[in-house]
């Protein structure tokens, strides 16, 4: 993951907008204090480091750019202390501003966060700040309106293939088609996750096809899935419930995956949309119950329960 970090602004793949706004910032020497959210793997990190990149040479990186994680402490003593010297001491050789990167900035208490509003107020003539995030409700408002946003979506397949053929063609991984699906389906838009799903593949197996894909992350296969679907709306309920204990104990499956699975399936099977709707309704709840942490053995029968009941109604109303 690290050793395929894009290190250049023109290498990031995704949101081209965001990258060209920020690009025009850059040239125009007007950079604002930045804003970056969205869920991870979407290339936050990558973006402003790029940026650092471009704006510093590699002797000045040090004395320009001060990075803090959320694996830093970032209290409000840190806040008063080192950024705040950090940002208050000008640049005596060069012209331009230093930057403050600050990853993970959610995980930032409210004190932090209202001490460093006074800092970005104080100091915007020669320091930017930067901001990363995952959830924006954690940013508290007065800090969310000194900065300019942008918002990093999750990254479509069409983005996330190419940068993975590169990878794959670089380290000479063997994959097949059905394999680069599986990774993209997975990955659910987080590149930093579809690349060590591959590694993990790659080393556990040697091939990277969908059934070693989806065994090496302990997901659920779609024929498991369809066969679960099947017994649970044909078989009567101990046998059902028996053939799914089996199923899961045998390949290891969680109930949680199973449901979020079957959920795309109840769509695409031609319920009568108010037998559907119950069962959805079903589903839900018992997705909630098993968050808050049941026991998965009486939520199977529930599920089973729920299938069984929903197929009654439909031969009821056939």
């Amino acid at each position: 993951v690290e050793k395929y970090r894009p290190q250049a602004l023109s290498e990031l793949v995704s949101h081209r907008d965001i990258l060209s706004t920020v690009q025009r910032f850059i040239s125009e020497d007007r950079l604002p204090h930045l804003l970056l959210y969205g869920p991870p793997g979407t290339g936050k990190t990558s973006t402003i480091l790029a940026c650092a990149r471009q704006l510093y040479r590699d002797r000045e990186f040090g004395s320009m750019v001060l990075e803090l994680n959320a694996s830093d402490d970032r209290g409000i003593d840190i806040v008063r202390g080192p950024i705040l010297s950090f940002a208050s001491t000008r640049t005596i050789f060069k012209k331009g501003f230093k930057l403050v990167i600050l990853d993970e900035a959610d995980a930032m208490t409210q004190d932090a966060q209202n001490a460093l509003r006074r800092v970005i107020e104080k100091f915007t003539e020669n320091t930017r700040f930067c901001l990363i995030c995952n959830y924006l409700s954690k940013i508290i408002p007065a800090l969310q309106s000194r900065c300019t946003r942008f918002r990093f979506g999750p990254l479509t397949p069409e983005l996330m293939v190419p940068r993975l053929q590169h990878v794959i063609q670089e380290e000479g991984v063997d994959v097949t088609e059905d394999g680069m699906k599986a990774l993209v389906t997975l990955s659910s838009g987080d590149m930093r996750r579809a690349l060590n799903i591959l590694q993990s593949t790659s080393m556990a197996f040697g091939k990277v096809t969908e059934e070693n894909v989806y065994t090496c992350t302990g997901h659920p296969l779609k024929s498991d899935i369809a066969n679960i679907l099947d017994w649970m709306l044909n078989q009567d309920f101990s046998t059902a419930y028996r053939k799914i204990m089996e199923l899961k104990t045998l390949k290891g499956l969680a109930l949680q995956d199973i449901l979020t699975d079957l959920h795309l399936f109840v769509h695409r099977v031609d319920f009568p949309p108010s037998i559907r709707i119950q069962l959805l309704i079903k589903m839900a709840d018992i997705e909630y119950r098993l968050a808050a942490g049941t026991s998965e053995k009486i939520q199977l029968s529930s599920l089973i329960a729920a299938f069984q009941v929903t197929r009654d109604l439909v031969v009821a109303e056939a």
